[in-house]
This record gives structure tokens, sequence and C-alpha cells, in this order.
């Protein structure tokens, strides 16, 4: 096509929830659509059909609300069952104790994008999908982006928001393989307790289970962490022995397991640091990958997007990108700490697991350390 350049105040490199949660933000803040430019190399229809399930806390909730994407089809998670398998001791997490209509939902990553992707139209973002970054040269005044369909854009701050999965990025400053492969589909069990996620430890992972509404009634979004060598022979069990299989680490808290649908697998580490020049800033995936224990990713990654619209929206410069970098460092430090040791402490020395067992139980009886931490899960430092 013939070159064309585009000027913006704001480039945004992925239109996935955070980015496009950025734009939103950025908008509802006051910056025209047209000074915002959102790149991504899918395009729209692709994003919207993705039907995998993510996990948003309360404070996510309401920083979508903020951004006129709430509500969307979810479901509500009134409590979380926390529990290590084989140990006696467990923690229970319940709304009620908040206050709150829910501590979280479970809803779909192409619900979540669409919903901002109407918001962002509404507000005449410029959208240029499907479209890749080839080149990005820095100068004292902005950054310059080549896109592989000849189109340029220029911009005062560009913002990365598209950081892969683990398996696929480069090393950061802080990086850790955990040796633990994540088998994710959807499970339907006959015992069904609606609206309660269960967490549950086992010797070689976390074991989510989030209950979802779906066409057949109640069922839930699987993450089972299993050993990398192990991975491959799961995906390639028949249904019937990997719902023995799955009941055997799970336990019979909900019944017996009765359809599972087709599954998929992707590796697990820490990745993470605080990316960031003159002109260009990381966020969300592209600044912290994490184990998905407790669900905190996308979480961490729209209070990202929320921060830096509110110091880029008084103005696209390098001080901005310094306030932000400020403003964010005590919420990732404690986020990328907490998930990082909950992904390591109930995987780790046998010897020590009874007493990470009497620890959930000592959890649930001090009610203060329970409400701190729900607290956390749902809103992160504040």
């Amino acid at each position: 096509m013939t070159e064309q350049q585009l000027d913006v105040d704001v480039a945004i490199c992925g239109a996935g929830p955070v980015g496009l949660a950025l734009a939103a933000f950025l908008a509802r803040r006051g910056v025209p659509g047209s000074r915002i430019a959102l790149i991504d190399g899918k395009s729209l229809g692709q994003a919207i059909s993705d039907p995998r399930s993510i996990a948003l806390s309360w404070g996510s909730v309401q920083l979508l609300d903020e951004a006129g994407a709430w509500p969307l089809p979810a479901t509500a998670i009134h409590q979380i069952h926390v529990s290590r398998r084989g140990q006696l001791g467990r923690s229970l997490m319940d709304r009620t104790e908040h206050g709150l209509p829910a501590l979280g939902y479970v809803t779909r990553y192409g619900a979540v994008v669409d919903a901002l992707a109407r918001r962002c139209d509404a507000a005449g973002v410029a959208v240029l999908r499907p479209a890749r970054v080839q080149s990005l040269d820095e100068t004292p005044a902005g950054a310059l982006l080549a896109l592989d369909d000849g189109r340029r854009v220029r911009a005062q701050v560009a913002v990365q928001a598209e950081g892969g999965i683990f398996g696929q990025q480069d090393g950061r400053a802080r990086s850790r393989d955990y040796e633990q492969t994540a088998v994710i589909a959807r499970v339907t069990t006959d015992l069904p307790i609606p609206h309660r996620a269960f967490e549950r430890f086992t010797d070689e992972g976390p074991l989510a289970l989030l209950p979802e509404d779906g066409p057949d009634g109640h069922q839930y979004a699987l993450v089972w962490c299993v050993h990398p060598e192990r991975a491959g022979a799961v995906l390639g069990l028949d249904d019937a022995t990997f719902l023995a299989q799955l009941g055997d680490a799970f336990g019979t808290r909900l019944g017996s397991f009765t359809k599972v649908s087709p599954r998929v697998a992707f590796p697990l580490g820490l990745n993470a640091e605080a990316r960031a020049t003159a002109r260009t800033v990381a966020i969300g995936n592209a600044a912290q990958t994490l184990h998905p224990v407790a669900g905190q990713g996308l979480n961490l990654g729209l209070r990202d997007a929320a921060v830096l619209a509110r110091q880029l929206a008084r103005g696209a410069t390098s001080a901005a990108i310094g306030r932000f970098l400020e403003e964010r460092a005590q919420d990732r430090k404690l986020t990328i700490g907490l998930t990082d040791t909950m992904a390591r402490a109930f995987t780790g020395s046998k010897p020590l697991q009874p007493l990470l067992g009497l620890g959930l139980a000592a959890l649930d009886l001090a009610r203060p350390a329970r409400l701190l931490l729900a607290d956390l899960m749902m809103f992160g430092r504040r």
C-alpha cells in the first residue's frame, strides 16, 4: 500500500484487554481519540472469538466500569476455597466479609475485548489492525513506528502492551521457570457449587476451578498445573481417563467430573521488568508475566493501564512515564512477590507441606489476615 503516516500522542502496541483499556481510559480522561493509536496483529473478529476464560477481581470490575466496559457477560465469584491436596487445613474467603456483591467475576477474554473495543470505537480511537510493528526509532521528541503494511506512526509516547506467553518471551531482569505447564479446559461436575472458586495445591502445582455459567448450566474453567514432561500425555488422554485423573488430583468436593472440552497447554514462568525509556514504556504482560495462581496477571495489567492513562492525560512526556513507574512500583513489587511465593511454596519441600496446610487453617481462623489477603487480591496495594 502507499506509505502513510499517522501523528498521535500515544501509540499502543497490542490491543488485548490491557492495551484497549489504556486507550479507553485515555479517551475518558479527555485525550481525543484521533490522538490515540491502537496497533495489533489480529483482526478484531479474531480477538473477540478468543474463548479463553479470565478472572477479574472486584477492583478490576471497578476499573472496567470506569472505562465504560461494564457490565458484560460474566459469572460472579462469591467464595474462594483454598486448600492443599492430601493435607489438613483450608481457607475460605467470602464476599459477605467484605460487604461486596462478589469477590470477582469469570468471563471470556473475547467478551472483555468486545466491550472495550466498543468504547474505543465510540471515542474515535485510531485502530490499525491487522498490522505489526517492524521497527521503532526513538528520538528526543517521541517515537517513530514502522508497520508491516507500510504505514508509519509518529507518537510522543509508545506503549508496549503485547507480552505474549512465557515460553515465547526474551528473558527479563527477574525471570523464573516454574517447570510447570498449565493445562486449560472447561469441565463440568455432577455436584457443582455455584459461585464458588477453588484453588487446590497439589504436588505438581496449583489446580484452579473457576465457576462459569455455560449453555449446559454450571461449569468450571480449569487451570491444571502439571510437570512439563507429563503435559503432553495429559493432553493426549481420552476424555474419560482425563476426567478420572483430574478427579484424583482434585478430590471429591464437587462430586465426579463428567465432561471436558478440548484442552490446550502453555508453559509457566515469571518474567518481569519495569521496562521504559524516555519515550517508551511497557505495561501488563509486556512488563510482568506471572504464574496464574491467584489470577493476578490481568488485574495487575489493568491497574497499570489506569495509572498510565492518568499520567499521560496530563501530557504524553518522559516525565509522565517517570511518574507512572514511581506510582506503580510498590503494587507491582508486592503482587509479583506474592504470586511468586504462592507458586513455589506449595510445591516445594515435602516435609514443609503439612506446615503449609496448617498455615491455611490458621489463615481461616485469623480473620484480619484473611481480609488483608483478599483485599490485596482484589485491589492490589492501595
